[in-house]
């Protein structure tokens, strides 16, 4: 058996793995809290939130691999890679590969539409930065007829908002399913393990 040349490099630093792994303990608690909409899940919301807001600034100020100009790669670039990963050859990238740089962004889009219709379901119910505060709010309640028909819209508003919400977090369920296969796949193929290079920050990748 031929001896495999082993490399290893620092990929990711401390800021990405405390990301990485606070989202995943914030997205496990919120969704588990989702049906109850309590405290804890308004507030899980928020911090996942600001998780966002900061992985979107790191990707821009952030270390070499952590930048998004790190991993933006061409539609011909991404065929190829998903050709070559079918075919058992494909690239080598120290950083995220094309297709899981495609994962990373759908998963910050498809999160953050899933924090923003949440905070426009608390916001109809009069809380958070959303809240609807204007004086036609108060004035209505003033008035019985007015108050009866704007509380139906309100509902009917507030039922439309949870069930894009809920969509969402469904379709996160999934993308994190998928990331999870590409994880061990690509670990696979790649002769590297993925997992333990988000907890230590470096990559060790064994040459064929």
């Amino acid at each position: 058996m031929k001896d495999q040349q082993v490399e290893s490099k620092k990929v990711w630093d401390s800021a990405v793995r405390l990301f990485h792994w606070s989202l995943v303990v914030a997205f496990v608690v919120a969704y588990i809290t989702g049906e109850e909409e309590g405290v804890i899940h308004s507030y899980t919301g928020y911090f996942i939130l600001g998780l966002i807001v900061f992985r979107i600034i790191w990707g821009f100020v952030g270390c070499k691999y952590a930048r998004f100009s790190a991993f933006i790669y061409s539609p011909r670039e991404t065929i190829s890679y998903a050709k070559s990963m079918v075919s058992g050859t494909p690239k080598h990238y120290w950083g995220h590969n094309p297709l899981g740089a495609l994962m990373v962004f759908a998963l910050l889009i498809t999160l953050s539409l899933t924090t923003i219709s949440g905070l426009k379901v608390y916001g109809i119910e009069g809380y958070g930065p959303l809240a609807e505060l204007d004086s036609s709010y108060f004035i209505s309640n003033a008035n019985a007829s007015g108050g009866m028909e704007q509380d139906k819209d309100e509902s009917d508003e507030e039922e439309f908002w949870e069930e894009i919400h809920e969509f969402f977090a469904n379709l996160m369920l999934v993308l994190i399913a998928l990331h999870i296969i590409g994880v061990f796949v690509s670990s696979r193929v790649h002769n590297e393990n993925l997992v333990k290079s988000m907890l230590t920050g470096y990559k060790s990748y064994r040459k064929k």
